[in-house]
């Protein structure tokens, strides 16, 4: 931990954030357990963190849709509204994106202050907690998975990997309407959190073969399978699991450069693959859907620690130790060092 120079408005649409939580993302973990992910390469010192909220202390002149004073969760992604990618409305594809905690993009917020655009910051009521606000950024990607699955045409589905961005999507799911869901995990605590959270069935992959109990529970195979843990395991259960016709969403990021199908069976059964880059327009959506049950999506939090205490935030999370579902990183109180 380091003292750095507080962030300065630049820009007529700029909003200086005091932060408040920020939740740890596996991807954060990739960075502090590797240095990468794929082509992008950490340069220490660089800050991590992406999902966030805070309080706004400042504004630059030309914003006009929050003040200071305001509570606003954190949109990490800062797209250019001008490529080919924007105007036709894929803004998570931008061309010259910058994200938060991305290498040679922008520096996280894990930080007390930072500087984001007007565009990045949606405000939220009182009424939300600031950790639940935080919340709404992987929920946002679960929504927006399900939406490029289909949505409520999925009748049977299965979730591989019951970590936050799992269970996002099995939010997402019964949002949809979706009622045969069916998810794995390798941690106990994370199984029984899908099954507390609405999962029909949840099994731990390292206790019992999961592809063959879910196909005797659906003879007929699943609709869509969402592989939310980067696993190679996973993508090939996934290929056993789905009907013929079927959709496989990739979502979760493996530490690897490439990964593997089995072609006979995938050419066989014409399955289609959708791969994920977080979301587009969903923000505002998780957002609603947690001010409307909050209940639900506060279960997915484990774990709360100070802003000091943020590399033994980290290292549970890269352990998977006791029972660690989602981590919040909280400034209130802030002590360094503890």
């Amino acid at each position: 931990m380091v003292d750095v120079a507080a962030p300065r408005l630049k820009r007529r649409d700029d909003v200086l954030i005091k932060m408040e939580t920020v939740g740890v993302c596996g991807s954060d973990v990739h960075y502090y357990r590797t240095g990468r992910i794929g082509s992008q390469i950490v340069k220490y010192p660089f800050a991590v963190g992406h999902e966030g909220a805070g309080v706004v202390i400042e504004t630059g002149a030309g914003v006009k849709s929050i003040k200071a004073g305001d509570r606003v969760a954190i949109e990490p992604a800062m797209s250019c509204w001008k490529c080919d990618q924007c105007r036709v409305g894929r803004y998570h594809t931008c061309r010259n994106l910058r994200f938060l905690g991305c290498p040679g993009q922008a520096e996280g917020c894990l930080s007390e202050y930072i500087v984001m655009p007007e565009s990045s910051c949606l405000p939220v009521g009182e009424e939300m907690s600031m950790d639940l606000a935080a919340l709404s950024e992987p929920l946002a990607i679960g929504i927006y998975c399900s939406k490029m699955a289909g949505g409520a045409r999925c009748s049977r589905v299965a979730i591989l990997g019951s970590g936050p961005i799992g269970l996002s999507v099995l939010i997402a799911e019964r949002a949809e309407g979706t009622r045969k869901i069916y998810m794995t995990d390798k941690i106990p605590a994370r199984v029984s959190t899908a099954s507390a959270m609405g999962a029909i069935w949840a099994g731990n992959v390292s206790r019992e073969d999961v592809v063959a109990r879910m196909l005797k529970l659906e003879p007929a195979g699943m609709d869509v399978v969402y592989e939310c843990c980067g696993q190679q395991e996973a993508q090939d259960q996934a290929i056993e699991l789905l009907k013929p016709g079927g959709k496989l969403v990739l979502v979760g990021i493996p530490t690897v450069d490439r990964v593997s199908f089995c072609i006979d069976k995938m050419r066989r059964k014409e399955i289609c693959i959708q791969n994920i880059r977080r979301q587009v327009d969903c923000a505002q959506l998780a957002l609603d859907m947690i001010a409307a049950n909050p209940v639900t999506a506060a279960k997915m939090i484990t774990h709360r620690f100070r802003f000091g205490q943020t590399k033994k935030a980290f290292d549970l999370v890269a352990g998977y130790k006791d029972g660690v579902v989602k981590a919040m990183i909280e400034f209130r109180e802030y002590q360094s060092f503890v």
